[in-house]
């Protein structure tokens, strides 16, 4: 049986779950800024920057490409670091206070 209402109010006003959203906002916010503005620099320098970003680097392959391939780089290193650092903070904590919860139920 699920807990009641008072109960989740409970835990969502606890330590434990304080210290939860800490953990996720310390990664969540500097991550999601990090890569907003590298997103912007790209944007940017495509529009305002053509020379620079049309510059060859070899073959048909020039700045412009490379960034834009870094963008999706950026995505899969994000999404690694944040699952190093979900199973390292935020599971353990998150189990923590679910088995308090399950616990308390039973």
């Amino acid at each position: 049986m699920p807990p009641d209402t008072a109960r989740w109010r409970e835990v969502q006003e606890s330590a434990d779950f304080a210290e939860l959203r800490r953990r996720l906002r310390r990664f969540v916010f500097p991550m999601t800024g990090l890569f907003l503005v590298w997103y912007l620099v790209y944007v940017l320098l495509a529009d305002y920057a053509h020379d620079f970003m049309s510059t060859r680097l070899f073959g048909n392959i020039n700045v412009a490409l490379v960034l834009g391939i870094l963008q999706f780089v950026s995505t899969f290193v994000i999404t690694t670091l944040y699952v190093r650092y979900a199973n390292r903070k935020l599971d353990p904590q998150a189990e923590k206070i679910r088995a308090e919860i399950e616990g308390a139920d039973k």
